[in-house]
């Protein structure tokens, strides 16, 4: 090699395999002469800064001024985007030219290495603090579990776990005009989130639902009429008010069984979102799937 390609193999380990050690490089092979380089760049250089608390790095490379280390990447065109992992091309990131294609390719990548990054120092602090907010929201302890989501979220405000959380919890202290509130503020790319949705489901229900009352009167109107699928219901949305979940799932299921098409469906819609609202990974979700898919199927 020459002075010159020995100096610019030296400056690409120091400024893209070094760094790549414990971040993920995008490495942008551009060149000034190339209008798509220049229409790339903004969105690269945008996504970088998006994405450097979770451990992404920048590299650009001027073709023309790099040709030795272009000709061992084996450039042909450009602009050539790659992504870099512990000194290994692990990602060709060439076809991603919007923000949300390169966002969705990174996110995939992200989650498949042990990339250094102050977000996932974040996440090993925060999720205790996140399981210990759920299990008292679990016991009914609505205020104390908002002031443990109140407090992660001064470290990770817009963590959709966090978020969902803090909604839950202002739901079952009757605070849903709070709630909306928080849920209005979610960012745009963390509001399509199943934990978002969760909570998003967790409001509609609270507002579908009556206040808590006496249950007495409509379970006798409900049992005094097995026909009246509306008293039925309006028991249903009764027991999910009184937090008794097994009780509106039976007679949500008892609705569907009678006329699964009763309302447009309105049993079958309020069951699942019960589902969601409990959580799509608890194990007695699974268990009323099963219940739910034995009425329909048989």
């Amino acid at each position: 090699m020459t002075a010159a390609e020995k100096e610019a193999v030296e400056a690409f380990r120091r400024d893209v395999v070094e760094p790549s050690m414990t971040k993920l490089v995008m490495i942008d092979f551009w060149a000034e002469w190339c209008g798509p380089c220049k229409a790339l760049s903004p969105v690269i250089e945008k996504v970088a800064a998006d994405y450097a608390d979770k451990g992404v790095v920048l590299a650009k490379v001027d073709t023309d001024k790099n040709q030795f280390i272009a000709a061992q990447f084996q450039i042909k065109s450009i602009p050539t985007v790659y992504a870099m992992f512990q000194g290994q091309l692990v990602a060709d990131l060439t076809s991603a030219r919007t923000e949300s294609q390169l966002k969705g390719m990174l996110d995939q990548i992200l989650k498949q290495l042990p990339v250094d990054s102050a977000a996932a120092q974040t996440e090993a602090e925060i999720e205790p603090l996140i399981a210990m907010g759920e299990q008292i929201l679990s016991e009914g302890d609505a205020e104390r579990a908002l002031s443990v989501f109140d407090q992660i979220a001064e470290i990770a405000a817009d963590h959709p776990d966090v978020v969902s959380g803090r909604v839950r919890a202002l739901i079952a202290a009757g605070r849903l005009d709070d709630a909306d509130a928080v849920l209005a503020a979610v960012p745009e790319d963390a509001a399509k989130s199943p934990e978002i949705d969760r909570a998003r489901a967790a409001l509609d229900l609270a507002r579908s639902a009556p206040p808590a009352a006496d249950l007495a009167p409509l379970i006798a109107a409900a049992e005094a009429d097995p026909e009246n699928l509306q008293a039925r219901f309006d028991l249903a949305n009764a027991q999910m008010a009184a937090g008794q979940r097994d009780a509106a799932a039976d007679s949500l299921l008892a609705i569907v069984a009678k006329d699964r098409e009763w309302n447009a469906g309105a049993a079958r819609a309020q069951f699942l979102k019960l589902l969601e609202v409990v959580g799509l990974e608890d194990p007695w979700v699974s268990g009323q799937r099963r219940r739910l898919s034995a009425i329909l199927f048989t």
